[in-house]
């Protein structure tokens, strides 16, 4: 974790939580963090609800002065038109969104998104004054074919490929193998694969690009291994999935820096 990133804990809601439920969880989010200090300084906490809940979640937000960045799942290549189900980059900019998520695996899974759909899904995002979290990872498969950092660096190619130098955006590696297994990659894996990917940043958008541009891990994120993560010199936060959806967890999880000491982990 480079002090000059400020770490993102991003929660990725997925389809849970109706218009309702969040903003019962999101009050009781802001609670718990009160209780215990939370320094917004120190670390940025996004939450990504579904569509539905966008609008909910703004108000509340802004009504409140709540210290989080809203983001949303997903968003069309398109501004507008005949494109029925699809959600605008436009639409979301005018909630207030400051973040989507483009490729993440159960979308290039359930959807069929190749790396160009997410490619153009990126580009769009930056276009509406978003900050894309471009999502990269490898299945068991791949790992075992070619290793680890092979397939999410390539997927991390088509999408740069896209983008100017001087965007904005961040990078997160969950591995297929690991998103709701449990079975979190060790931090010494997750530290190889962000260094691989900035390694990317850095040949295709340069230093400046690939020294400021945070890149997430996810995939079985919990309390109890965030730490560990954190300790990584190319981790700067991470994007948290069904733990995101316990506000002890999820709170736990953005109080990562209580536990982060200077001892490195072995």
């Amino acid at each position: 974790m480079d002090t000059l990133r400020r770490p993102l804990i991003a929660g990725n809601w997925k389809m849970n939580l109706d218009h309702l439920q969040s903003i019962a969880f999101v009050q009781k989010l802001a609670w718990a963090l009160k209780d215990a200090n939370y320094q917004a300084n120190e670390v940025e906490i996004g939450v990504f609800p579904p569509f539905t809940d966008l609008r909910s979640v703004q108000t509340l937000i802004n009504a409140d002065s709540l210290p989080f960045a809203l983001g949303a799942q997903d968003l069309s290549m398109h501004d507008e038109g005949a494109h029925t189900g699809d959600i605008s980059g436009a639409f979301l900019r005018a909630l207030e969104c400051e973040y989507v998520i483009t490729g993440h695996s159960e979308r290039r899974a359930d959807h069929g998104e190749t790396d160009e759909v997410v490619a153009a899904k990126t580009h769009a995002a930056i276009k509406h004054a978003l900050v894309p979290i471009i999502c990269v990872g490898e299945s068991a498969e791949d790992l075992e074919l070619h290793g680890a950092s092979k397939v999410p660096c390539d997927q991390l190619r088509v999408v740069l490929a896209s983008l100017a130098p001087t965007d904005t955006y961040v990078v997160a590696y969950e591995p297929i193998w690991a998103i709701g297994s449990g079975q979190a990659a060790t931090s010494s894996q997750a530290q190889d694969v962000a260094r691989a990917l900035r390694d990317v940043i850095r040949e295709l958008h340069g230093d400046s690009a690939a020294d400021s541009t945070r890149i997430l891990y996810g995939g079985s994120v919990k309390s109890g291994n965030i730490a560990g993560f954190m300790k990584k010199d190319d981790v700067d936060g991470a994007l948290v999935g069904g733990a995101s959806l316990s506000v002890e967890e999820f709170s736990a999880i953005a109080r990562f820096p209580q536990h982060v000491t200077l001892d490195q982990e072995n």
